[in-house]
């Protein structure tokens, strides 16, 4: 319904204003969900309509980077450099949060290195859990994250790691968010930019501003909780 809600907002604004950008949105992944609505705020502001297609991981960079599509909702900033046609706006709009999450484990955390010692969970393709765990000797990757979460409550492994926010989504909506809980501090912070192809940059300047003003009014922070707030609600149904 979350995702409805956003499709209604942006599909709204696309009608007030032009140019229109159709962006690359991960099917799936609820931190896109998240940055989606994000950038609906953030578009907005710049006067720029938006739009979203949701898209398996590989295609998307596929489609953003051929130009098929008009940029992606958001990435680390390494895409650039195996994607130079995709240009990143600055600063860094939203981020994720890799995180340990337990059952009755008592686990310590400070950083990836902490839960070496432990048997571990991860998603299959999620880069960050692959850079994170690698060389560690027990890791045993899932499809996806309703997997990894079961796995988890079942006690298939000691520590599942997911980015937090998604962990705590995809827990609710399986009703195990009594059996499996997050460690703080996250594993690791890692922030996340926007992306559009190239035949855009014109728009990145006014792009870019609506992120430096919403960050520093503190409204970018504002929109992300609500977000946050709204899809966790969802979930409970």
């Amino acid at each position: 319904m979350a995702c409805a809600s956003a499709g209604l907002l942006a599909s709204a604004f696309v009608a007030r204003a032009q140019p229109t950008l159709r962006l690359a949105r991960l099917e799936n992944v609820p931190d896109q969900a998240i940055g989606a609505e994000i950038l609906v705020a953030v578009y907005h502001r710049a006067g720029i309509g938006v739009s979203f297609v949701d898209l398996p991981a590989k295609r998307s960079l596929l489609e953003s980077s051929e130009g098929r599509v008009d940029g992606e909702v958001q990435r680390i900033l390494a895409v650039q450099d195996q994607y130079p046609t995709l240009i990143a706006a600055h600063p860094s709009f939203n981020f994720i949060e890799p995180t340990a999450f337990v059952t009755d484990a008592e686990v310590h955390v400070d950083g990836w290195g902490s839960i070496s010692g432990h048997s571990i969970g991860i998603v299959r393709g999620v880069g960050s859990s692959e850079r994170g765990t690698a060389g560690m000797d027990r890791v045993e990757a899932v499809a996806t994250m309703e997997q990894l979460m079961q796995s988890l409550a079942a006690r298939r492994f000691e520590v599942a790691v997911n980015d937090r926010f998604s962990g705590l989504l995809v827990a609710r909506r399986l009703k195990l968010d009594h059996a499996v809980r997050p460690l703080s501090p996250p594993l690791e912070r890692i922030p996340l930019h926007h992306f559009v192809h190239e035949r855009h940059r014109e728009l990145l300047p006014k792009i870019e501003k609506a992120i430096r003003d919403m960050q520093s009014s503190g409204e970018l922070e504002k929109v992300r909780q609500q977000a946050m707030a709204r899809l966790l609600k969802d979930a409970e149904r």
